[in-house]
């Protein structure tokens, strides 16, 4: 993408203003959380824009949208709609984990109402209170689409799902269970209706759901996020009711017990750490996770047997006695041989040979990538096997590599 600013340092917006737009989709409007002045545009690399900072205003102001009847209005005009609020935003597309162009219509669309990422947000305290805008951001989804609605429910019976989800009308309820990955939606678009040949599907999380419902209810972009704050050094672990985009400084400014942590926007596995002054949360991102800096290096710590490395080999004992150890980002060594071990398999629920695929993308084969279900995958689908590999092989990014060689492919 490449993206146009709107306004300018010292200008002050509404939310749900535009903020900025893809100059080669500029139909696609990105908008304004909250209501405040502009105060930074920062940007990375080749003059990208990696952040737009606005200072919140303490009452929030908003820019009202006339929403259509969900139950009379054409498909068009709910989606010139959503083009011109910025609701068009929320949704992602698969393959490639992308926003849809405006003109696309989905075979499916996902959402899952469980997360089993490591100290993810309890979608049950997420959807209270917003029970009416998550079921009318359903019956928006179910007008964008001629195929079905799925809702992935939370099946592992530690939690009943609330009524809200079990309640939903319109949409096609299957129960799942498991340990993670069990609640990612990948996981389940594999097992119901997978990314096969020309379909594509979307994609929305539950918080993406309700404002994407306030939006045609209330007339108002109202970006508002439950973030679960998690992690072993934050002094009391919660959730946390903030905006879209919030500055995880302010987040977690007097909760750490130790400065000699890494933050992550999202979950520890496949979220974004978070380096430096300037830090914020991603735009899909509904976690602010923290973890120990690993920077204690063991004296043969490939030789001797250890009690307090994790991992889903039988080479460690903790693999067999399986005992509670402190989380660190140390990897416990480099990049190596990438060797066939089989251990992808156990903890990835699809049937994908993620080795070959990881090989085939790492050759540039792209019809070994398309053969073996590289259309199926986004980063987050193989986050745990990365955990898990022998090799070190950085998975998530390899697979983001292919992704975006297989879309420049057409």
């Amino acid at each position: 993408p490449i993206p146009a600013i709107v306004p300018q340092v010292g200008d002050t917006v509404q939310a749900g203003d535009v903020i900025l737009y893809d100059k080669k989709r500029p139909e696609i409007k990105h908008v304004a959380p909250v209501s405040g002045e502009v105060v930074e545009i920062n940007r990375g690399a080749k003059r990208s824009i990696s952040s737009v900072v606005i200072l919140a205003d303490k009452e929030q102001s908003h820019k009202s949208f006339t929403a259509p009847d969900t139950a009379t209005a054409s498909k068009q005009e709910i989606v010139d709609f959503l083009l011109e609020s910025g609701g068009w935003t929320l949704i992602r597309q698969r393959p490639y984990n992308i926003l849809p162009d405006a003109g696309d219509t989905p075979d499916d669309i996902f959402v899952s109402t469980f997360d089993t990422a490591p100290l993810a947000p309890n979608l049950n305290v997420v959807v209270r209170g917003n029970e009416h805008h998550f079921q009318k951001g359903l019956d928006v989804l179910n007008r964008l689409t001629y195929g079905s609605v799925f809702l992935g429910l939370d099946g592992r019976g530690t939690e009943v799902p609330d009524t809200t989800f079990t309640g939903a009308s319109g949409v096609v309820k299957h129960y799942f269970n498991g340990k993670h990955p069990a609640g990612n939606v990948g996981v389940h678009i594999h097992h119901l209706a997978p990314v096969i040949g020309n379909r594509k599907v979307w994609t929305l999380g539950v918080q993406e759901v309700i404002t994407l419902g306030c939006l045609f209810n209330e007339g108002v972009w109202k970006a508002e996020r439950v973030v679960a704050l998690g992690g072993a050094e934050f002094a009391n672990p919660r959730h946390v009711r903030t905006h879209l985009g919030a500055s995880i400084g302010d987040l977690t400014k007097g909760e750490l017990t130790d400065d000699h942590v890494r933050l992550v926007s999202g979950d520890l596995l496949s979220g974004e750490a978070k380096l430096g002054e300037k830090r914020y949360l991603n735009f899909y991102d509904d976690q602010v996770s923290v973890v120990k800096e690993g920077d204690q290096y063991e004296l043969f710590g490939w030789l001797l047997p250890s009690f307090s490395t994790p991992s889903v080999s039988y080479t460690f004992p903790t693999r067999i006695f399986n005992p509670e150890v402190e989380a660190t980002t140390n990897t416990h060594g480099e990049r190596r041989a990438f060797v066939v071990t089989g251990e992808y398999e156990h903890v990835l629920p699809m049937d994908i040979h993620l080795q070959q695929l990881m090989k085939s993308i790492m050759i540039k084969d792209f019809e070994k990538m398309e053969g073996l279900g590289i259309s199926e995958l986004v980063e987050e689908d193989v986050a745990l096997p990365e955990f898990a590999c022998t090799s070190k092989q950085p998975l998530q990014a390899i697979l983001a590599e292919g992704l975006e060689m297989m879309r420049e492919q057409g």
